[in-house]
């Protein structure tokens, strides 16, 4: 049987996978789950010793089938459990990362299905984030763009947010950027700040690096880069 910190290993290389395609190196991993270096290699030699990961010197690290699906079904538990404490339990979208964090490790099987029968087995998490099936096949999560990526005049439409930060969604919220939201991107200012019109109304003013953890989509329905001048 897996550690609990055995899984967050391979949820934290599939998650480094998607967001930078290729082998994923033990520094990145370790600087991702806050582990030095050699705390980090050690655990990634254990992990290859069950078959979970294949590492290449000087190349990096890569998740097996096995490990990929075991990485899949721990995203699966967390995401569900994060739609389960803000639909059913009222919790802020703001808290329920480190809590599904704590829970995600734990819960049975069939707790796993109570809870996606009692959601209505949904596609998404609270902040737009795709949950994979119970099929544990990978989840595409390389769509849209980050609205600091946009260009004045851009009309879109909000599709997920980055969740890592609990300030900075909370932020977000009292501002009303949530997924399905729809922004227009008003002013690029020289000072690393936005200001976008949320939902046809109000006008919110956005540092960079909150922008950058919202990812859009055109709401003319292009897909992320096909439209003019957005790459």
């Amino acid at each position: 049987m897996l550690s609990a910190k055995m899984e967050d290993y391979l949820k934290a290389v599939y998650e480094l996978q998607r967001e930078g395609e290729g082998a994923v190196s033990t520094s990145g991993v370790a600087e991702k789950l806050g582990v030095t270096p050699p705390t980090a290699t050690s655990m990634m030699e254990k992990l290859e010793e069950q078959g979970l990961v294949e590492r290449e010197k000087y190349k990096g690290a890569h998740l097996t089938r096995e490990g990929e699906t075991v990485a899949l079904e721990v995203i699966r538990h967390h995401r569900l459990l994060e739609t389960y404490l803000t639909e059913q339990l009222g919790y802020d979208w703001s808290a329920v990362h480190d809590e599904a964090d704590r829970l995600e490790h734990h819960i049975s099987e069939e707790f796993e299905r109570r809870v996606a029968d009692v959601l209505d087995d949904p596609r998404v998490d609270p902040h737009g984030d795709p949950i994979p099936a119970d099929s544990l096949e990978p989840v595409d999560e390389s769509s849209g763009l980050a609205l600091g990526d946009c260009d004045e005049g851009d009309h879109v439409v909000v599709q997920r947010v980055r969740d890592r930060d609990p300030d900075e969604l909370a932020y977000l919220d009292d501002a009303g950027i949530t997924p399905g939201i729809e922004l227009e991107l008003v002013e690029v200012a020289p000072i690393d700040m936005l200001t976008v019109r949320v939902g046809g109304d109000a006008e919110v003013s956005l540092p960079e690096s909150i922008a950058d953890a919202i990812f859009v989509e055109f709401a003319n329905g292009e897909a992320a880069g096909e439209a003019g001048g957005v790459a």
